[in-house]
C-alpha cells in the first residue's frame, strides 16, 4: 500500500480534471486527483527539483533544456562537485497524474505541451485544417518523458553501425551500448537477453504491472505470421513482445525523476523553471559561445555566463532554433529572419524527419473489461496495480519486414503500435470507446522506421519566442508510401489470425473522406487513406545532425561539438544522423550519457573517476572513446 507524505507543495501542471474534461466526468477526474496527490510515491513533494526564482551570473556549464537528453546531462555533469551547472527549463516540474501510465495521452495538447504544428504540407495530412500535422512535445521538466507511452526501446545493431560507417566515428551499436547499461536498471534481467542489459543505474526498466488478455492474444498473432517473442533490445531486434517501459513500482518514471530528483540537493546543481533561452551569446570575433540570455519566470531578460561550455538539449525543434536565433546556420535563412549571421553553418534545421504512421481501426468483443470507475481507481491507489498500472495494449509493439527488408539484415522497416483498452478519461470513462453492446474499438498502427523523406526547420523571424516553420514533408519519398501501404496490409493479415478470432477482430471499413472513389483495401486507396490521415510517431530528429568535422551536412562533430564554433555542444535526438529503427526516447537518453562522458573527459581534473552507484555487470564501465582530431 502507497504511503502519504505531508511535505506541502504547489501544484506543478495541470490537473487531470483540466487535461480530461468532459461534464459529470470531470467530477470523477478531480476527486480521483485530490487522491493521487496523497500519494507520496505520486506527488513527490519532499523530492521535487528545487523551484530557483534567480540564478548566479555564472557557472561552468549551462545545459539548455531538461528533457530526456538535459535531465541526464545535468546529473551527471553535477556528479562532479568542482563542476557549478545550471539547468534551464522552459517548462514547470510534471503534472502529478502523468505518474498514472494509464493517463499518458491526456496532457497531449495540455500546458506542459508545445503544441508545434508544421507548415501546410504537401503530400500528407491532407484530412487536417490547413494540411498541417500537429507534433505533441514536453514542455515540462523530463521533457517528452513525462508525456510518451513510456516504451524503452533502443532501434536495431545496424542503426548504429550504419551511422559511425557514415562518418560518425565512434557511435556503432559496440560503442554506444555501454552508455546504453549505464543508465539501466533492468528489474527483469533473468528474462532479458544476458548481456544486453543491467542494472544499477538511474533509470528503471521493466513491464508494467498489469497486462489486458489481449496483449498477449497480440503476441501470438505475431507467433503465427512467423515473428516469434523475444527481448528486442537484445540479440534480434525483428519479432513481437510485450515491451519494457521506464515505469517504477507502476508509475511512470520520467527522465528528470530518474536522473535529476536523486541530484537535488547538490549544491552545485541550479534548476531554473520557466526559464525560456532565447539566444547563445557567441563573440563574433572569437566564435566562442559564452553565455545564454534567459527570459525567467518574471517575464525579464537575464543574461548567464558559461566559463568553461553550453549544452543545447533543448530537442529536434528547439536546439536548431537556438542556433539559428544564436546567428548559426544557413546565411540566407538567417538573414531572411532578420538575424546578423555569426557562424555559417548551412545544415542547422536540414535533415528533420520523423517515424510515419496510419492509425487503423478495428472492432472487438469485449464483455469483460471494467471501466475506469473507484474500483479500477482503489486497485491503483492501493497497489499500483490493474488498469491504471499500464498503457493497455498500447505496451505491445513488433517489428516486422516488408517486402522492401531484407530479412536476413535483421534490420526491420516498419513497427507496429496498438492502442486501446485504457483506462483515462475517455468519453464513457471505459476501457475503449463503446460501439455497441460488448464491442471496443483498438488501433493497429503501423510505423514507418526509416522514412527517406526529410524536412527543415528555419526560424520564422528574429523574436525568439515565435515559433519556427517546420517543414515535414512528409511522404514526399514514394518508398515512405509504399512502405507503409505493406504495414498496413500486414496489420490486417494479423487480425485475421487465430489469436485474434476469439476477439471477433474487424476491420473499420468506414472509408477515408476524400478516398471513397477508391475501391476499398487496394494499393491506391491505402495511399490516399496514409495521405489523408496520417499519423506522426513523434520521434522527431536529425535536425543537428552528426557527422565528421568539416562535412558541409554536418552541425555537430562525434564529440557533439557545434562546427565552427568553441565551447558550444548539442545533445538530445537532433544530433541523430536518422531516427533508430525505434521509439528514440532510450537514445535520446543514452545521447545525454555520452555527452557528459565526453565533457568530463575534457574537464574533470581526475580523468579516472567513474559514474557513482553503477553496476555494468560483464560490459565493464565504458572504455575512452577515441581521439577525434
Amino acid at each position: 500500500m502507497a504511503l502519504t507524505c505531508d511535505c506541502p507543495m504547489s501544484q506543478p501542471g495541470p490537473t487531470l480534471a483540466a487535461a480530461c474534461g468532459g461534464g459529470s466526468f470531470m467530477l470523477f477526474m478531480g476527486l480521483l486527483e485530490v487522491f493521487l496527490r496523497s500519494q507520496c510515491d505520486l506527488e513527490d513533494p519532499c523530492g521535487r527539483t528545487e523551484f530557483r526564482r534567480q540564478m548566479d551570473s555564472e557557472y561552468d556549464f549551462i545545459v539548455v533544456g531538461g528533457g530526456s537528453a538535459g535531465s541526464v546531462v545535468a546529473s551527471r555533469l553535477s556528479e562532479v562537485p568542482e563542476f557549478k551547472v545550471l539547468l534551464v527549463e522552459a517548462g514547470f516540474d510534471e503534472p502529478t497524474g502523468a505518474q498514472v501510465p494509464s493517463m499518458f495521452l491526456n496532457f497531449i495538447g495540455s500546458s506542459i505541451d508545445w503544441g508545434y504544428q508544421t507548415e501546410p504540407e504537401p503530400a500528407a495530412c491532407l484530412g487536417e485544417k490547413d494540411r498541417k500535422c500537429y507534433w505533441p512535445r514536453g514542455k515540462v521538466l523530463g521533457g517528452t518523458s513525462v508525456m510518451n507511452g513510456m516504451m524503452y526501446m533502443r532501434g536495431s545493431r545496424r542503426d548504429y553501425d550504419e551511422w559511425a560507417a557514415a562518418g560518425a566515428e565512434g557511435w556503432s551499436y559496440n560503442d554506444v551500448l555501454p552508455f546504453f547499461l549505464m543508465s539501466e536498471d533492468n528489474q527483469q534481467l533473468a528474462d532479458m537477453d544476458r548481456g544486453y542489459h543491467s542494472s544499477g543505474g538511474p533509470l528503471t526498466v521493466s513491464q508494467f504491472p498489469y497486462h489486458p488478455p489481449l496483449s498477449y492474444s497480440l503476441v501470438k498473432a505475431g507467433e503465427e505470421l512467423g515473428y516469434p517473442s523475444r527481448d528486442l533490445n537484445g540479440e534480434r531486434h525483428t519479432g513481437f513482445m510485450i515491451a519494457q517501459t521506464t515505469n517504477r513500482n507502476g508509475s511512470r518514471l520520467s527522465v528528470a525523476r530518474a536522473y535529476l530528483r536523486p541530484a537535488r540537493l547538490r549544491p552545485n546543481l541550479h534548476v531554473l523553471l520557466n526559464a525560456t533561452a532565447a539566444r547563445v551569446h557567441i563573440e563574433p570575433a572569437t566564435r566562442r559561445a559564452v553565455a545564454v540570455h534567459i527570459r525567467n519566470s518574471q517575464g525579464e531578460m537575464e543574461t548567464v555566463y558559461a566559463s568553461k561550455e553550453i549544452i543545447l538539449s533543448a530537442g529536434a525543434i528547439g536546439s536548431p532554433q537556438l542556433l539559428q536565433q544564436s546567428g548559426v546556420g544557413a546565411p540566407g535563412v538567417l538573414r531572411r529572419a532578420g538575424v546578423r549571421p555569426v557562424a555559417p553553418l548551412p545544415a542547422v534545421g536540414r535533415n528533420l524527419h520523423n517515424h510515419v504512421a496510419y492509425f487503423l481501426n478495428f472492432n472487438v468483443n469485449d464483455n469483460n473489461t471494467a471501466p475506469l470507475n473507484w474500483a479500477t481507481a482503489m486497485e491503483y491507489l492501493l497497489f499500483r496495480d490493474g488498469l491504471m498500472s499500464g498503457t493497455g495494449i498500447s505496451e505491445v509493439t513488433g517489428f516486422i519486414n516488408t517486402k522492401y527488408a531484407d530479412p536476413s539484415l535483421d534490420h526491420p522497416d516498419i513497427q507496429l503500435f496498438f492502442g486501446g483498452f485504457l483506462a483515462d478519461c475517455a468519453r464513457t470513462g471505459m476501457v475503449g470507446e463503446r460501439l455497441g453492446e460488448g464491442r471496443r474499438e483498438i488501433q493497429i498502427i503501423p510505423t514507418v522506421l526509416r522514412p527517406r523523406s526529410r524536412g527543415r526547420l528555419e526560424i520564422a523571424s528574429a523574436d525568439p519566442f515565435q515559433y519556427p516553420k517546420i517543414y515535414a514533408n512528409y511522404l514526399t519519398h514514394e518508398d515512405d508510401v509504399k512502405t507503409l501501404v505493406e504495414g498496413i496490409k500486414f496489420a490486417i493479415k494479423l487480425s485475421e489470425t487465430k489469436a485474434l478470432k476469439r476477439y471477433g477482430v474487424q476491420l473499420d471499413r468506414t472509408p477515408v473522406k476524400g478516398c471513397e472513389h477508391l475501391q476499398f483495401g487496394c494499393d491506391a486507396y491505402w495511399e490516399c487513406a496514409v495521405r489523408t490521415q496520417t499519423a506522426p510517431e513523434n520521434h522527431q530528429a536529425g535536425s543537428c545532425r552528426m557527422g565528421p568535422r568539416g562535412h558541409p551536412d554536418a552541425v555537430v562533430d562525434p564529440l557533439l561539438q557545434v562546427q565552427g564554433v568553441t565551447g558550444l555542444r548539442v545533445a538530445d535526438a537532433s544530433v541523430l544522423p536518422a531516427a533508430p529503427s525505434a521509439n528514440t526516447n532510450a537514445a535520446a537518453v543514452m545521447v545525454g550519457e555520452r555527452a557528459a562522458h565526453f565533457l568530463r573527459q575534457r574537464w574533470q581534473r581526475s580523468t579516472s573517476a567513474t559514474y557513482p552507484n553503477n553496476e555494468l555487470g560483464a560490459q565493464g564501465v565504458p572504455s575512452d572513446p577515441p581521439a577525434w582530431p
